[in-house]
């Protein structure tokens, strides 16, 4: 008896109606696609109700790979080349047999291919588009599909390396321009913040910064390196013939459906240029102050802080401490159709609507102090200034911040209590300072623990000393990443920010105004139930999203020592 088709199966569920049918076999005489395919895409049905269809009518089980881990071992039974091209992925092996999830399970072509590659039989399961291509991106890295592609074009790449000519936009099928998007494509979905593209003596080293960290991914072949920098200088509207000097460009990229903005740096260096690929997702301008790692007492305070109607608010830290996600997500927050907000931002990394933004230009004269003058004429209800560098430009948000303006900035220092002084060592009079300054939010960025492999232990002495806790380690429950396959093995996975906060008051304005130092405002403070950076990140490390020496790394001793972190306090807040 001759198996019912996928079609009729469908109108037997109801499904679907014999009209829609029609209309999709037409479709499918025009396109070439398969049925299920079709309707799919017209909505007529799920993903899911197409796929348990397929099962029931080959006798197939279906497979959810989100809950599986699969031996790295099976995974190297197939080539990513080939797991790409057909959309599937081998998932376990026993005896001379192979599983295989397959998108498409009637591919006799593909099954007949992997026979002959594995010499093993081959077993079929179903599973979806999604859940099978990132499974690939998951368990293949990117020096196996580099390893695809280049073994693909052996010819073509030694040709190009020989010719070492540009490529065009247009050449989208190039090998070159395969690796390049290869690379960009996998660091978005490796949530990288930027690549760096560094020549060497004797190799070309592919790194990705993912959750603050440097990670060497892959080393295409030394040669391909002049043709991989002119790719990304043509992309980037870049002067590919100027090799000698340092050059800065954009370009955008579509990965998974979402625009990523690209910001692309040259650098000459002895063995060539150095490119470095900052990575703008504009997702990111979807994350509230919610989901930054605030707690709730101090969230509340903060959204209070920032719909001050004027004043100067200053977020603190080093480089990558995420104070420019900080600013942007409290822009998202109290940005209205009533209000008119402008930026001063060198550069601008995301455009926002409904804000006017402003990019410096030193070269023209335009900088972060001549810019705010002439935003001042332009009657503004809050102004960001993306960073205070100097003296000329923390004394304009000064004195915007006492004309009725809030003005929203960043400063480079350790602590929220050193950024008093940091204001008035670039020469702003004290009670200039004391009268503009309404809040500092100080900050850090954490790697938290994968939640997929996170186990307990128990840090050595060394660490709890540092901490402070070798008498308190029954209070907490210690918990860290051991490495899996969904955390790429590091045992990590996201980041937290942890944040200290101090509003000025009225005590706070006559010590700045008597010259009070770093330590005797941090003791102020304290009486006040300021808690410092590294209290807040041992709560963190008490509910278990991070590891203690993690937080030893962002924290340094001195800054340990300063904060005295008291675990009594920690205890009563927790």
């Amino acid at each position: 008896m001759p198996r019912k088709k996928i079609g009729n199966i469908l109108i037997e569920k109801g499904l679907i109606s014999q009209g829609d049918l029609v209309s999709a076999l037409e479709e499918q005489r025009k396109t070439g696609r398969k049925i299920g395919q079709v309707l799919v895409e017209k909505e007529l049905i799920s993903e899911d109700q197409l796929l348990d269809t397929l099962s029931e009518r080959l006798k197939i089980p279906r497979l959810s790979l989100e809950s599986l881990v699969i031996d790295p071992k099976i995974i190297s039974h197939i080539p990513v080349e080939v797991a790409r091209r057909y959309t599937l992925i081998p998932v376990f092996k026993l005896g001379n047999s192979l599983t295989v999830a397959m998108a498409d399970p009637l591919n006799i072509i593909a099954i007949d291919e992997l026979k002959y590659m594995t010499k093993c039989d081959i077993r079929r399961v179903v599973g979806s588009h999604s859940d099978i291509n990132s499974a690939i991106d998951q368990y293949y890295s990117v020096a196996d599909s580099l390893s695809g592609v280049i073994g693909a074009y052996p010819d073509e790449l030694s040709k190009q390396a020989e010719t070492k000519e540009a490529f065009s936009a247009e050449e989208q099928d190039t090998p070159v321009v395969k690796l390049v998007n290869l690379i960009i494509n996998q660091a978005v979905k490796d949530r990288a913040s930027d690549i760096h593209i560094e020549p060497d003596e004797d190799q070309l080293r592919i790194r990705y910064r993912v959750n603050g960290m440097m990670r060497e991914e892959v080393s295409p072949p030394k040669n391909l390196q002049p043709e991989i920098v002119s790719r990304i200088k043509v992309a980037a509207n870049l002067d590919v013939s100027e090799k000698r000097l340092p050059q800065d460009g954009r370009m955008t990229v579509r990965v998974d459906n979402h625009d990523i903005d690209l910001r692309i740096s040259t650098l000459p260096t002895i063995h060539g240029e150095k490119v470095v690929i900052r990575i703008l997702d504009r997702r990111i301008l979807n994350i509230g102050l919610e989901s930054l790692g605030f707690s709730k007492d101090l969230l509340e305070q903060w959204k209070n802080l920032i719909r001050l109607k004027e004043g100067l608010i200053i977020i603190s830290g080093p480089t990558s401490s995420g104070k420019t996600t900080t600013l942007y997500s409290i822009l998202q927050e109290i940005n209205s159709i009533e209000k008119n907000i402008i930026t001063v931002e060198d550069p601008v990394e995301y455009s926002l609507p409904l804000i006017n933004q402003v990019q410096t230009n030193e070269k023209a004269g335009l900088t972060f102090a001549a810019s705010l003058r002439s935003i001042l004429r332009q009657n503004p209800d809050i102004l960001m200034i993306g960073e205070i560098r100097d003296g000329e430009t923390a004394g304009m948000a000064v004195r915007s911040a006492l004309t009725g303006h809030l003005v929203l900035s960043t400063i480079h220092t350790n602590d929220a209590p050193s950024s008093v002084n940091r204001l008035i060592d670039m020469g702003i009079e004290k009670y200039l300072v004391a009268s503009a300054l309404k809040g500092i939010l100080a900050q850090r960025l954490v790697r938290m623990n994968c939640p997929d492999c996170s186990e307990k232990y128990r840090p050595q002495d060394i660490h709890m000393k540092m901490a402070g806790l070798e008498n308190s380690a029954d209070d907490f429950q210690f918990l860290r990443g051991v490495g899996c396959n969904k955390c790429r093995m590091t045992g990590y996975k996201g980041l937290t920010g942890i944040f200290e906060l101090i509003k000025i008051d009225d005590v706070i304005i006559e010590m700045i105004i008597e010259g009070a130092s770093d330590v005797q405002i941090r003791n102020y403070v304290t009486q006040k139930g300021y808690h410092p950076m590294f209290d807040i990140g041992l709560e963190k490390v008490k509910s278990g999203q991070v590891c203690l020496e993690e937080l030893l790394r962002v924290i340094t001793i001195r800054e340990n020592i300063l904060t005295e972190p008291s675990v009594e306090r920690i205890a009563v807040n927790a």
